[in-house]
């Protein structure tokens, strides 16, 4: 498997490769190719504009660690990242000196006190739904009373599916738009308040066009706060299904 970043590392084995060894041979290209995504950084300016100075925040697939760790981190405010990849780790370790970082599955996490805020930009894609489901639930569970969940998914309907993503095979499920909102809604008992659903054209050759659907949720008990209700919000459509990954090519169980 290649190193720092080198596309042909475990795509030459021919099979389908775990999240650590897709995040370790990525290295820096990820940032290179994905750190730079507007609704990303709106998601971020939107959740550092309602924390307290010193909240505690959790970022579930930290990466690199920029941009959503640093931002928070230079906000002030007290950031743990997570990432089952040792490389992500060690760079994000290097890069945002003011955040500490663990080398931990979201699946075997246990914290330590509950958190202000929990990020989760796209770490669940390579779960099973059933696991990806019992993540979110335990993120949600983390959260104080009036914590939010801000998180980030390629929503398709999809399961279990083959597809080919920055020069590896790997295998994904994921759900539709509505979905997901149900899943927050009732599984996590959460409040969503924004979601809306925007494709990104990432930097670089490597990756294709993606759709991405980010969601701000809360957890109930912390003060009135808005919903968005049963309409959605503006912004909020867009298609789905396979092509969640630019249509590339998937083997697997779709649209089920």
């Amino acid at each position: 498997m290649g190193e720092g970043g080198d596309p042909a590392g475990a795509a030459d084995a021919g099979r389908p490769v775990s999240a650590a060894e897709l995040f370790d041979g990525l290295g820096i290209t990820y940032e290179e190719a994905f750190g730079r995504l507007p609704a990303q950084s709106d998601a971020v300016d939107w959740l550092a504009a309602r924390l307290a100075p010193g909240s505690r925040v959790l970022d579930v697939g930290s990466g690199t660690g920029r941009p959503v760790a640093e931002r928070l981190a230079d906000a002030g405010f007290e950031v743990t990242g997570i990432d089952v990849s040792r490389v992500m780790v060690e760079l994000a370790r290097a890069q945002v000196p003011k955040a500490r970082f663990e080398q931990c599955d979201v699946r075997d996490f246990t914290p330590e006190g509950g958190f202000d805020a929990v990020c989760s930009f796209f770490p669940l894609l390579m779960m099973t739904r059933a696991e990806a489901s019992a993540a979110l639930r335990r993120m949600a569970g983390w959260l104080v009373p009036g914590g939010y969940l801000v998180s980030a998914t390629v929503p398709a309907d999809v399961e279990d599916a083959e597809v080919e993503w920055m020069g590896r095979r790997v295998r994904v499920s994921s759900c539709s738009t509505d979905a997901y909102l149900r899943l927050l809604r009732e599984d996590c008992n959460l409040e969503v308040l924004h979601h809306s659903v925007s494709l990104f054209l990432p930097d670089g050759d490597l990756a294709a066009p993606e759709e991405h659907l980010f969601c701000y949720a809360r957890r109930r008990g912390g003060g009135a706060a808005g919903s968005e209700g049963a309409a959605g919000s503006e912004g909020a459509a867009g298609s789905e299904g396979a092509a969640g990954w630019g249509g590339r090519e998937t083997r697997g169980r779709v649209g089920q």
